[in-house]
């Protein structure tokens, strides 16, 4: 039998303690590894405990303090070695602020280990006085003071909304508002739990198995979205839009790169998938929140037939034209006629996020 892990993430130090604290309490034969990056001591701070206090307690030099750094060089080795030693029933694992949890069921599900360890639930735990806020926000984590290398400039938004979207469950820690609220649950995985109070979170059942849906997850966070969007009504969503913006052309590389901020330079959620005439195969990945926007690649399309698709997620009011500047993004069809030779170029301007074009076979 494996040992149930349960991971929480977030971007808030005090939500995630709370939280982490709470499953503690619920569940009395297991113990909570917390983790911490000091970026600027360069050093990795690991906390063991159960219901009898502190059972380690070290500082560890990273070469770079960084996530993956962390995980690689410590927080998988202590679940590993916490696994094996057959003293706990369950472990909570408090990864550092600002750490996704796909790094560590990516690796566990490669590893030997994960014979003896089981992700049964990835908790999110956000603060939910401000979520709505931090959502739509363009700060940084390292404007906050969140970062986790002296070289992170993520988003606050970008990095929670995908915490959020990863997540089995979602915690608003503290008073939500309505829209907040739905905000949240707009972005979860269809199935996902959302829930306004660390005392409704069921500690028991998140370590019984069955909350944590790999296939579904992935097939929710990837770029090109396999599954199907549940309406907004049957969230309960007050002031929360969304628009699903589809094409089975691709875009122009031109156009893309001198107005993309049309489509994904507002303060909402889009994520999505899209395909270009002069990188033939490549999967195309989409990932804005909070006015910030990257794009790059995600592989190949394999057999999946490329298309394009931004789903986009925010509050208020739906920003007009957002149809019309994504149309005006793709091909036209006489433009989608020009095949061969004309898409053929040395360069299309897209090189630093898609890399080098690629010839047409």
């Amino acid at each position: 039998m494996r040992l149930p892990v349960t991971l929480v993430t977030g971007v808030h130090a005090d939500a995630m303690a709370v939280l982490t604290v709470a499953l503690q309490w619920d569940l009395p034969r297991a113990v909570a590894v917390r983790h911490t990056i000091h970026v600027e001591r360069q050093v990795l701070e690991r906390v063991v405990s159960d219901v009898t206090g502190v059972v380690e307690h070290e500082e560890l030099d990273l070469e770079h303090a960084c996530v993956p750094c962390a995980v690689r060089e410590d927080v998988l080795p202590t679940l590993e070695r916490l696994a094996a030693s057959g003293r706990w029933q369950a472990v909570v694992a408090h990864l550092p602020v600002g750490a996704g949890a796909d790094q560590v069921c990516r690796v566990l599900a490669d590893r030997p280990s994960g014979r003896r360890l089981e992700v049964t639930g990835v908790v999110a735990a956000v603060d939910g006085g401000t979520v709505e806020a931090d959502l739509a926000g363009d700060d940084l984590l390292c404007e906050r003071g969140w970062h986790s290398a002296t070289e992170d400039r993520r988003g606050v938004a970008e990095v929670l909304a995908g915490m959020i979207e990863y997540a089995d469950v979602t915690v608003l820690a503290g008073r939500p508002t309505a829209t907040g609220s739905a905000l949240a649950a707009a972005l979860a995985r269809p199935g996902a739990r959302v829930l306004d109070d660390v005392a409704d979170l069921d500690a028991a059942a998140l370590v019984s198995g069955g909350w944590h849906l790999l296939e579904d997850t992935l097939a929710w966070v990837g770029p090109d979205r396999r599954m199907t969007l549940p309406a907004l009504s049957a969230l309960s969503a007050p002031g929360v839009w969304r628009a699903d913006l589809r094409s089975d052309r691709p875009f122009h590389p031109e156009r893309l790169l001198e107005d993309i901020a049309l489509v994904g330079g507002d303060r909402h959620r889009s994520r999505g998938c899209f395909h270009l005439p002069t990188h033939p195969g490549t999967l195309g990945a989409w990932d804005g929140a909070g006015g910030l926007l990257s794009i790059g690649t995600d592989g190949s399309w394999g057999r999946r037939s490329p298309h394009t698709r931004i789903v986009l997620t925010g509050v208020g009011n739906r920003p007009d034209g957002l149809d019309e500047a994504f149309e005006s993004l793709l091909l036209t069809t006489t433009e989608l006629r020009r095949r061969g030779p004309f898409w053929e170029v040395q360069e299309d301007g897209l090189e630093p996020w898609m890399g080098p074009v690629r010839r047409i076979a």
